[in-house]
Order: C-alpha cells, then sequence, then structure tokens
C-alpha cells in the first residue's frame, strides 16, 4: 500500500504508555467476541475455552527498536484510518448524511474501552458504546506469525473491518441487531452475529474498492487482505485450536465466507450489494 507521505488522522488516542487496570478477553476480527458481544449479543467470556486466546502480546516498553516498529506501524494506521474517513464521508454526502469519524485508541497490552476492559490477546475490536476502535499494534506480529496473513494491506483489512462495524451502527444495523438478540437463543445470535462481521468484511471491501481507485493500492495488496480473511475464518481457528469444526459455535463467518463477501465489496463499491442478513446462504 502507498501509504508513505499521506495525510495521517487526527482522530487518534494515543494510549501505549497508560496501564488499564483489571483485565477482560475482548472481541475483535479474530473470532473472540465477548466485550464488543457482550454489548450487543450477550456474549459470555466463560464459555470460550482457553486455548482459543492467543499468547499473550508482550510489552514492547523499554526497548527502542520495537518503538521504532510501534511508531512506524502507528504511522500506518493513523493514514489508513485517513483514508477510511475519507471513503465513508464521500459516501454518506453521496447519501444526503453527515459521517461522523471514529476514534482510534493504540494501547499496550490491555485497554479500558466503553464496552469494558479488554486485552491485547482478544486482537483489535470496535466498541459501539463509544464510536472506538482498540487496537494494540503488536497485532501486525500476530497477523505475520501466527495467523500467517503478512504484508501491511493485511493489517489495513482488520482496521477496515473494524470501521466496517463504526459504518454499522451509524446505520442503525448494530442497534437492530441488539433488539433482536433479547428474544433469540444462543444459536440464531451466532447466526445474526456471522451475518454481522461478514457485511464488516464486506464494507472492508468496500473501502478498498475506493481506496484502489485512489491508486494507492499496490499489487498483492488484495491478495493480502484475502490471506487475512482466510485465516481468521471460523472454521480454520476451530479446527487449529479445537482439532474440530463446530459451525453451530461459528461468530464470524468461514474462511470462504470472509474471503467472498470482502471480495464482493471490493468487486461492487456498492453498499447496497452487502445486505447479508437477505442472503438466504446464511440462514
Amino acid at each position: 500500500m502507498l501509504w508513505q507521505g499521506r495525510r495521517q488522522s487526527t482522530n487518534v488516542e494515543d494510549r501505549r504508555g497508560v496501564s488499564a487496570g483489571g483485565l477482560a478477553a475482548g472481541g475483535g476480527i479474530i473470532g473472540l467476541i465477548v466485550v464488543v458481544l457482550n454489548l450487543l449479543l450477550g456474549g459470555d467470556a466463560s464459555q470460550i475455552p482457553p486455548e482459543l486466546l492467543p499468547g499473550q502480546q508482550q510489552s514492547t516498553q523499554g526497548s527502542s527498536t520495537n518503538d521504532s516498529a510501534d511508531n512506524l506501524r502507528a504511522e500506518f494506521v493513523k493514514v489508513v484510518l485517513a483514508e477510511t474517513e475519507d471513503v465513508w464521508t464521500n459516501i454518506f454526502r453521496q447519501k444526503g448524511e453527515q459521517y461522523p469519524e471514529p476514534t482510534l485508541v493504540l494501547f499496550r497490552d490491555a485497554v479500558q474501552s466503553g464496552c469494558g476492559a479488554a486485552s491485547a490477546a482478544s486482537g483489535p475490536f470496535y466498541c459501539p458504546g463509544d464510536h472506538k476502535l482498540y487496537i494494540d499494534l503488536s497485532f501486525y506480529e500476530e497477523l505475520q506469525n501466527r495467523f500467517h496473513a503478512p504484508g501491511d494491506f493485511a493489517m489495513a483489512y482488520v482496521i477496515a473491518h473494524e470501521v466496517g462495524h463504526h459504518v454499522q451502527t451509524l446505520l442503525g444495523t448494530s442497534g437492530k441487531l441488539a433488539r433482536a438478540r433479547q428474544s433469540m437463543g444462543q444459536g440464531e445470535s451466532n447466526k445474526l452475529s456471522v451475518k454481522m462481521e461478514l457485511q464488516a468484511d464486506f464494507l472492508a471491501g468496500v473501502w478498498a474498492h475506493y481506496a484502489n481507485r485512489a491508486k494507492i493500492l499496490e499489487p498483492g495488496d488484495i491478495e493480502e487482505a484475502l490471506t487475512a480473511a482466510n485465516a481468521i475464518g471460523d472454521d480454520r481457528l476451530q479446527k487449529e485450536t479445537q482439532g474440530r469444526v463446530v459451525p453451530d459455535a461459528f461468530t464470524h463467518g468461514t474462511s470462504a465466507q470472509r474471503m467472498y463477501w470482502f471480495k464482493k465489496g471490493f468487486d461492487t463499491g456498492d453498499i447496497a450489494q452487502g445486505n447479508t442478513f437477505s442472503d438466504p446462504s446464511l440462514n
């Protein structure tokens, strides 16, 4: 991705030197739903097997080399956030609406959000309660080393996915989901969660569509995003961590589904094409 020298978003809170106190595992793009879905879907942290949690990220404080890499990644995610701001502001303007920009919170190891406390082990997440995205930048290494999804655009996809959740909140989708959840069992809730997450993947693809039009994508960028989407599908994660696949427990979608919806967003660039909730294949 051709990002260096481009505008960096100012909607960023840097809490990398701030202690967060007590921890609770958070839910983000990698499929560990606790913090966000506790708010939206009534998720239960006690039901997540310990083996599903990635290893705790080591603190990068006190290492000048790691701090330098961390700061470079901070510049990168600020540029990606700025690019999402430009795209979604324009899309909302075309609908005759304003786009309230989300805030990106950078942290190390642990953070306190409007959805509760979270650890870096949960991966990046979006909190609809405060309209903020949260990310420990060491997740870049997690993508590369644990999920075998290297490349800067893999990380850009992660950020764009969380911004997709912000768009869903602004459009009222998140609220409708929370209300529907109140009268559902766990199985039905999981299916709704899958549709929600796949739509966020689609919206990330829509952003990538316009980023490509702006000529900031490089050859191989979309492949990096698809590799990341493939790596964090529910079926693949379950197979790797539990040795078996339990479809009823899916919350984010299979690898194939995640790749399909991201690619559909990228190919069409049309948010009207991303109604995962009416797709019969997801029922």
